[in-house]
This record gives structure tokens, sequence and C-alpha cells, in this order.
């Protein structure tokens, strides 16, 4: 029974399911991938989002040690020693495949890894830096991941991927996760003030966070409808901006409630944020992907 506890503690943490909220990334950089293949796209699919991304929650959440709620995980049991050493196995077997793919994946998992172990690890902890956590997560999660995916889907090193097209996806990226990041943080106020870290979204509070976030998604919108208009076509970015819609939404409403009572700024409303979100990119690039690469037309001919 107590080991049974200990498996499902371990499976909870790792948050699998959360890998979907970080999928736009991935579906970014393979709709304006020019030369993929199946191998680079279902390898790198894997390697993220069941190994290296789960990897990264199960060894924050062993050092984190919540109590209350966390990302995709409302009310998170205890955790055990047995977490670290899954998410160290996880980290080992994506090395051994990303190294498989391409020399190049392999180093870029490897950095992504140890910046991400940096984030709670008490010798560094980047959580309790409010502004360098904020910048290292959203430049890692965003720019460095797009090139990440974007060379191993394509196969290709790193003198392909440091190109104005891929930094300037990478960056626009960035700025959407530099928008979402301090709202990730709102609902946990209490528990990271008595633990010491002083995130973002305590130092901004909880209006400013809203504010700082309102102005940092029009600075991804700008940035990806820029993107493009100068790589693609103007229907492209109108298409960003309609899918987009749903998003800019529910972030509006949730801002108003948020101003008029402040226990709006909870884990229920942060996930619907998140999920949304997640749904109108995921749609928007799988879109983009389809009518880039005209694999549209052949399924429509």
């Amino acid at each position: 029974m107590f080991m049974t506890m200990k498996i499902a503690s371990t499976l909870l943490h790792l948050r699998f399911a959360f890998s979907f909220f970080l999928l736009p990334i991935f579906l970014f950089a393979l709709s304006i991938s020019p030369n993929f293949t199946e191998k680079g796209i279902v390898w790198t699919f894997l390697i993220l989002h069941l190994l290296v991304y789960p990897a990264s929650n199960g060894y924050n959440s062993y050092f984190d040690k919540d109590e209350q709620s966390i990302g995709g995980l409302k009310n998170p049991p205890p955790v055990n020693k047995s977490l670290y050493f899954v998410s160290l196995l996880l980290d080992a077997l994506a090395l051994w495949f990303a190294f498989s793919l391409s020399t190049t994946f392999g180093f870029m998992v490897l950095l992504y890894g140890s910046v991400s172990k940096a984030y709670s690890h008490p010798a560094i902890r980047l959580k309790k830096l409010p502004y360098t956590g904020w910048v290292v997560t959203g430049l890692f999660q965003g720019c460095f991941t797009v090139m990440m995916c974007y060379g191993a889907i394509n196969g290709y090193d790193w003198s392909q991927l440091l190109t104005l097209k891929i930094c300037w996806a990478g960056i626009a990226a960035s700025l959407m996760l530099w928008a979402n990041y301090p709202l990730t943080q709102v609902y946990q106020h209490e528990e990271d003030q008595k633990r010491g870290d002083y995130t973002m979204s305590l130092k901004l509070g909880l209006n400013g966070t809203f504010i700082f976030s309102g102005l940092f998604f029009a600075l991804a919108a700008f940035g990806f409808c820029a993107f493009f208009l100068h790589f693609y076509q103007s229907r492209h970015a109108w298409a960003f901006l309609v899918a987009m819609s749903p998003a800019v939404a529910f972030f509006t409403w949730w801002t108003i409630r948020v101003k008029g009572d402040a226990r709006q700024a909870n884990y229920n409303n942060a996930m619907w944020m998140n999920l949304i979100a997640a749904i109108c990119l995921n749609t928007f690039f799988v879109w983009l992907f389809l009518d880039v690469s005209q694999l549209m037309q052949w399924l429509n001919p």
C-alpha cells in the first residue's frame, strides 16, 4: 500500500499532462520548418514531452515540496526520494535519445535540463530571484526551445539556428512566456512568501501582475504578427490574432474579476488561462504547419 502511494505520488508530480501547455513551442518550431522529417518530428516530440518536461517537473517538485496548488496539480501529494531518482532517470533517457538523434540536440537538451534544475535547487534557486528567474525561464522555455526543436526537427546544427528568422521566432515565443510566467505565480503568493521565494508576481503585486502580463501579451502579439508579415503572408498574422481572441477575452475577464475580488487570482482561473491559451496556440500552429507545408492542399485536393 505504501509503495503504491509512493508510485502514485511520483507519477502525479511528473505532471505529464502539463506538457500540453508547452506544446505550442514545439508546434511553432514545426510550423516554420522547411526540412522536417518524420523521424525528427516524432523523436523531438517524444523526448521533450515524455522525458525532458516531466523530468523537470519532478525534479523541481522534489525540491519545492509544495503543500498548496502547483501548475497542473491542485492538491499535490507529499514528495518522496523516488521522485528525485525517477526525474534523473528520465533526464538520462532524454540525453541518450537526444544525442542519438544529433549531437547539437543532445547538448541543447543537456543545457536546458541544467537550467531547469537551477530553478528550484537550493544551491541556486532561480525561483527566489524574481527578475533573473523571469528572464531565464522565459528565454529558455521560449527562444532556446524554439531553436532546440527547430534544429532537431530539421537535422540542423548551431550555424543554421542563429538566423534572423529563427531568432525572431524565438524572441516572439519568449515574449509570450514572459507574459504568462507571472500569471502562473498569482495563486502561490502565500506559500512563496513563506518559503522566501520572492517571485516576479510577488514583486509586482496582484494588479501589477495583470498590467505587466497584459503589456507583454501585447508585445508578443506584435512580435508574432510582425514575424508573419515579414516571412509569410498577412493572412497568417490575421489568423493568429483571431485564434488568440478567446485567450484575450478570458484574460480581460480575469483581470476585471481580480480587480474587484483578489480571491479570483486562484489556481482554477490560472489553469483556465493556461488551457485556453494553449488550445488557441496549438490550434493555430497546427493550421499554420498544414498551410505552410502545403499538406492542407494535399489533404484536400
